[in-house]
């Protein structure tokens, strides 16, 4: 498989594909990477902190997880405290295998990408899987991200559902690393039954 090199944006929070999540940015190297991705039309990947901080200090060392997703900035805005605000949204998964410091400080990754996860039928076992997202979609706060979801697609609602929940960002990463669907939304399952006493 063949390798691309990508810029980064390493988070302390995973984002998923079809989520949607809003940065702030303030970093010269961000902002950099931000104004070429809207000039060009491109898009960067995001990976996880598993140890370290987003702001890294000279010296330290992030550990970054090795599964990553595609973003896409869908909306951008300057923001109340005169930072730009942009809107990522998640596309492809894509495999991590290392990585090197452009000058300009910006984390640059090799990475393969793998397919969007063709469209998943819904199983009833997964209906009040559903019905949650469904209710979610109606908070001001989520109306306001504008997600447009095909609620007939398993992937789509497991996804967007595990983005917009208040989980650990480890578990959202080990949802991120679901080998299919099924595994994706029985693993969600069983987290929202331990979250409501149902386990």
């Amino acid at each position: 498989m063949s390798t691309t090199e990508l810029p980064l944006f390493p988070l302390s929070a995973v984002l998923l594909p079809y989520g949607k999540m809003p940065l702030q940015i303030f970093e010269q190297r961000y902002l950099d990477l931000v104004r070429d991705c809207m000039k060009n039309g491109t898009d960067f990947g995001v990976v996880w902190i598993r140890r370290g901080e987003e702001v890294a200090m000279k010296g330290s060392r992030q550990q970054l997880g090795d599964l990553g997703t595609l973003a896409r900035i869908v909306d951008f805005d300057q923001l109340p405290n005169g930072l730009l605000g942009v809107t990522i949204e998640g596309r492809e998964r894509f495999h991590l295998s290392d990585t090197r410091v452009a000058s300009n400080g910006l984390v640059l990754g090799n990475v393969v990408f793998e397919s969007m996860p063709e469209q998943a039928e819904f199983d009833d076992a997964w209906l009040s899987l559903r019905e949650i997202l469904e209710n979610l979609k109606q908070h001001p706060h989520v109306r306001r991200m504008g997600l447009e979801i095909d609620f007939d697609d398993a992937w789509q609602v497991g996804y967007t559902l595990a983005q917009l929940l208040p989980l650990e960002e480890s578990l959202k990463y080990s949802l991120l690393n679901a080998g299919d669907v099924e595994e994706l939304m029985d693993q969600l399952d069983l987290i929202l039954s331990d979250i409501s006493g149902e386990g």
